[in-house]
C-alpha cells in the first residue's frame, strides 16, 4: 500500500515515517519544506501547488504550522493553504484516502473542560490562530468527496517532541519556570504518546472506520502539575520554588503577547496565554469513539514518560550538556 506523508521532517510525520518505513506490506513517501536525507523523502512546499511521481493509496497529512506563536499569514499559508492544495493533489491523483492531522485546541475555551466529545461544539471564538487555522483545514477535509477521517489529538509527547515539553524544560532549566497557582482544584489533562498516536494514523490509513472524526488520546488523564514534576525529576532538574497566581500570570502574558504584536517580533514571547492555560485549565476527552474503532492505547503514560525522559537526557548528553 502507497501511503504518502506530508510534514514529514516534523515530530508526528516524522514519527510515522520513521516507525513504519520497514514494513514490506507499506511503501511509505515523505514530503515536508525542509531537506533530510533519506531515501523515501523529498522537499516539497505544500504551501504552494505541488506535483510529484507518486500515486498514493492514502494521504496522512501531518504538516502544520504547529507553534503556539505566529503570524496570521503564517499560520493560514501552512495550515490551511497547504491543506488546500494538499486536496488537489488527491484529487488530480485517484482521490486516496486523506487522514487529516487536526488538533484537540479547536474545541479549547480558556476555561475547565471535561468530557470532551467529537461532536462538542466547536468556535466560533478559538483560543488562538492556531486553532482557528486547523478548524478551517477541517472544514476544507469535509468538503474533499473522497474517503476521509479527522483525528484531533491531545498534546502529543514522546521522543522527538518539539512542541509541548521543549518550551517548559528549557524555561525550567533557566529557573523562569513558575508554579502555578489557582483558586480552584487542580488541572487534570489528557495527552497523547507518540506511537499511540501513529498507530491510530496508520489504522486510519489502511482501513475504513465508521467516523469521520476522532479525538485521540491516551484515554489516561493526569493532574498536570503533578506530571511536570514527575518529568523535570527524572530528568534532575529543580522543580519550580516561585509561586505565581494564575490571574497574574495570564496578565503578564496577555502584556507580553500584546507588546510582541506591537513592536511586530518574530520570535517566540517567553510567555502565552495558551501555554499558561494548558497547567491551568483542565481538557479531558470522552474515549469510547476512539476505544471502539482503535482498541486501547498499547503504550501507557508512563511508559512514554520514561521513554520521553531516556531519549532527552540522551539528547542532551550528545549535545554535551548535563
Amino acid at each position: 500500500m502507497k501511503i504518502l506523508v506530508t510534514g514529514a521532517s516534523g515530530f508526528v510525520g516524522g514519527a510515522f515515517l520513521q516507525r513504519f518505513a520497514a514494513r514490506p506490506d507499506l511503501q511509505l513517501l515523505g514530503v515536508a519544506r525542509r531537506a533530510v536525507a533519506l531515501p523515501n523523502y523529498r522537499q516539497v512546499d505544500l504551501s504552494q501547488p505541488f506535483t510529484i511521481d507518486f500515486r498514493p493509496d492514502a494521504v496522512v497529512h501531518c504538516a502544520a504550522l504547529a507553534s503556539p506563536w505566529g503570524s496570521d499569514a503564517d499560520y493560514r499559508r501552512h495550515n490551511v493553504d497547504a491543506t488546500r492544495h494538499v486536496i488537489d493533489f488527491c484529487l488530480a491523483n485517484g482521490r486516496p484516502r486523506l487522514v487529516h492531522v487536526s488538533s484537540s485546541s479547536v474545541f479549547y475555551r480558556h476555561e475547565h473542560q471535561l468530557g470532551l466529545r467529537e461532536d462538542s461544539p466547536i468556535g466560533p471564538r478559538f483560543v488562538n490562530q492556531y486553532a482557528a487555522t486547523k478548524y478551517a483545514s477541517e472544514q476544507l477535509v469535509n468538503e474533499y468527496p473522497g474517503e476521509h477521517v479527522i483525528v484531533r489529538p491531545r498534546a502529543v509527547f514522546g521522543p522527538g517532541d518539539t512542541v509541548l515539553f521543549p518550551r517548559v524544560l528549557t524555561a525550567a532549566r533557566r529557573g523562569r519556570l513558575p508554579n502555578l497557582v489557582s483558586d480552584g482544584p487542580a488541572a487534570i489533562g489528557d495527552l497523547v504518546y507518540i506511537d499511540v498516536l501513529t498507530d491510530v494514523l496508520l489504522r486510519a490509513a489502511t482501513s475504513r472506520l465508521p467516523h469521520t472524526s476522532y479525538n485521540i488520546t491516551n484515554c489516561e488523564p493526569v493532574v498536570m502539575q503533578d506530571l511536570l514534576r514527575s518529568v523535570l525529576q527524572q530528568l534532575g532538574i529543580a522543580p519550580p520554588r516561585r509561586q505565581v497566581k494564575v490571574a497574574t500570570a495570564w496578565r503578564a502574558a496577555a502584556a507580553t503577547e500584546w507588546l510582541y504584536r506591537l513592536l511586530r517580533l518574530r520570535s517566540e514571547p517567553p510567555i502565552t496565554r495558551f501555554g499558561i492555560s494548558v497547567f491551568a485549565y483542565s481538557k479531558t476527552f470522552d474515549c469510547a469513539r476512539m476505544l471502539a474503532d482503535f482498541g486501547a492505547p498499547a503504550v501507557t503514560i508512563a511508559e512514554g514518560v520514561e521513554r520521553f525522559v531516556a531519549w532527552q537526557l540522551a539528547q542532551w548528553r550528545a549535545a554535551g550538556g548535563a
